[in-house]
C-alpha cells in the first residue's frame, strides 16, 4: 500500500491486518514513512498467510493499493508479474510536486504505465467517493471496498464491513461503511 502522509495509508493497513486476524489468518505488516506528516510518501506492507518478514522485495507484491496515483506508479517495481493494482485516480500532489521539484505525470500516461505491468488495474475516484460518503478521508475505504468486492483478499466485503464497525472509532464507522460500499459498486 502506498500513499501520501495524512491520507490514512497506515490506518488502512492496520484495519486490513485486524480484519485478516479476525478471519483467522496469520498476518505480518510493516511500514515505511519518512515525512508522512508533511505529505511525504508512506508505504506499508501486509502479508497474509504465514509470512515471517514484514518486507516485500521488488517483484514480490501480488497486490498494490495506491491511495495516490503518482505513488502507485512509484511503487510499481514491487508488483509481481501478474499482480493487480487498485488505485485512486485523483491526485494529492506529493511533497516533491508541491515544491515544484518534480512534475506530475499525465493521468492517462500514468494509467498506461500501470496497465503495462499489472495483470489488471482499477482506478477509481477515491476522494470523490469519500466526499460522497460524507468525508474526504473515507476515500481509502472506497478503495478497500473495491478490492474486497473484486475478491483479491481471502475475505470479502462483508468482512470489511464488520471490521470497519469493530475496529474504527464509532464516530467515523458509518461514513467509512458508506464509502466502502460506494467503492465496491464502482465500475
Amino acid at each position: 500500500m502506498t500513499g501520501v502522509g495524512g491520507q490514512g495509508t497506515l490506518t488502512a493497513t492496520t484495519l486490513l491486518a485486524k480484519i485478516a486476524l479476525d478471519q483467522g489468518f496469520e498476518v505480518v505488516s510493516g511500514e515505511v514513512h519518512g515525512m508522512a506528516q508533511r505529505g511525504g510518501v508512506v508505504e506499508s506492507a501486509l502479508l497474509i498467510g504465514g509470512w515471517r518478514s514484514p518486507r516485500i522485495a521488488p517483484g514480490e507484491a501480488d497486490l498494490l493499493l495506491g491511495f495516490e496515483p503518482l505513488e502507485t506508479l512509484r511503487a510499481l517495481p514491487y508488483l509481481a508479474l501478474g499482480g493487480r493494482v487498485f488505485s485512486s485516480s485523483e491526485s494529492l500532489p506529493p511533497i516533491g510536486v508541491a515544491l515544484q521539484k518534480e512534475l506530475y505525470p499525465d493521468l492517462d500516461e500514468l494509467r498506461a504505465k500501470v496497465r503495462a505491468v499489472a495483470q489488471d488495474a482499477l482506478f477509481l475516484p477515491c476522494q470523490s467517493l469519500g466526499r460522497k460518503a460524507g468525508s474526504l478521508q473515507s476515500g481509502n475505504s472506497a478503495l478497500l471496498g473495491a478490492a474486497c468486492a473484486a475478491g483479491v483478499f481471502p475475505f470479502g466485503l462483508e468482512a470489511l464491513e464488520a471490521g470497519i464497525k469493530r475496529h474504527l472509532p464509532a464516530r467515523i464507522a458509518d461514513v467509512n461503511l458508506k464509502a466502502a460500499r460506494l467503492g465496491a459498486a464502482w465500475k
